[in-house]
């Protein structure tokens, strides 16, 4: 008696993913409305507020240097070995990685490519931007400053703004731009946000980044996300183009694997198969060739219980042959 075999957790969920459309009609791509318009603005003062207070060397190039001779890693020194790992989460490979692994499993599942597309926009924006802002400006780091008090500003470094901050908020930001629904994009951004500013936070524990880099690298990713619906069309006409250009590879591949109409068929045998029974090839045979030999069905004898047979041209002689009483043999001559 055959039992059918119950379900498990795996099962149920693998089943409900089977369900889900192809593509994610239903998903609203984000537009530049009026409201985000007045975050990306009010955001761009505040980017260029830090950077003009850094110039400056105002009250905020003061709090940086009270920072740095605070010390933190010395005065908190039992969360050197933790903040070590958290701030890989703003290390732009790992992070990378682990979110287009994410992107690329969603694009799979929704038949879009536009997650994918959306991270490398992002990701290509966050390299020029903010590798201009960093080599432009040429800051030094904390453990590279010469003078105390100074904005340690073109001396050839690349700390201003924080790299692994704008990194942080792009990438874990992008999670919640791509959000399927309202409640999941809030929760999202706000983990995004905290996240990012404890990597940047982590930067300044460490010393290797002043606490104005942090407040810069958050402003720089931050504008990044909110200048992504300008690229939306962009978007949509490189997916496009890709799809295009699978369906023409598939199609080519198809075209080349059919046959032309009325072509011959020809068939070969079978080879590598010992229960295969051998063929002889049809045709005339060779001149001389020996007829197939074929076996009496009756059954077969050993050699001892055969009749000798005298082959032709012996030199022995023919046994005498048995003649019925009465009759006599021929005379020999």
């Amino acid at each position: 008696m055959r039992t059918e075999r119950k379900p498990t957790r795996l099962d149920r969920v693998f089943a409900r993913l089977d369900r889900e459309p192809e593509r994610p009609a239903h998903i609203d791509v984000p537009r530049m409305s009026r409201h985000r318009v007045v975050l990306f603005g009010a955001t761009l003062a505040f980017y260029l507020a830090i950077v003009w207070a850094v110039l400056d060397t105002s009250w905020l190039v003061r709090l940086d240097w009270q920072v740095m001779f605070f010390r933190p890693y010395q005065q908190w020194s039992e969360l050197h070995a933790f903040v070590d790992y958290y701030v890989v989460l703003g290390q732009r490979g790992p992070t990378a990685v682990m979110v287009a692994a994410w992107l690329g499993w969603r694009s799979w599942r929704q038949h879009t490519l536009r997650p994918l597309l959306a991270l490398g926009v992002s990701l290509l924006l966050l390299n020029v931007t903010v590798g201009a802002a960093k080599y432009g400006m040429g800051r030094l780091g904390p453990h590279y400053a010469t003078e105390i008090g100074s904005n340690e500003m073109f001396l050839g470094g690349d700390i201003f703004p924080s790299g692994h901050t704008a990194n942080a908020v792009v990438t874990w930001g992008i999670l919640a731009y791509l959000a399927s629904t309202p409640r999941a994009r809030r929760w999202l951004s706000a983990l995004s946000a905290v996240t990012s500013l404890g990597v940047g936070m982590a930067t300044v524990y460490l010393g290797t980044h002043w606490l104005s880099d942090v407040l810069l690298g958050w402003a720089a990713g931050l504008l990044i996300l909110l200048a992504l619906p300008w690229f939306e069309p962009l978007i949509a006409r490189s997916e496009t183009r890709i799809l295009d250009l699978r369906d023409r590879w598939r199609d080519r591949r198809r075209a080349a694997g059919l046959r032309p109409a009325g072509a011959p068929v020809v068939l070969t045998p079978l080879s590598g198969h010992d229960d295969a029974p051998a063929r002889e090839p049809v045709g005339a045979g060779r001149a001389g060739s020996r007829p197939p030999a074929y076996l009496a069905p009756g059954p077969h004898t050993t050699r001892a219980e055969r009749t000798p047979v005298t082959p032709a041209g012996s030199r022995r002689p023919q046994p005498e042959r048995h003649h019925p009483r009465g009759t006599s043999p021929a005379g020999r001559p």
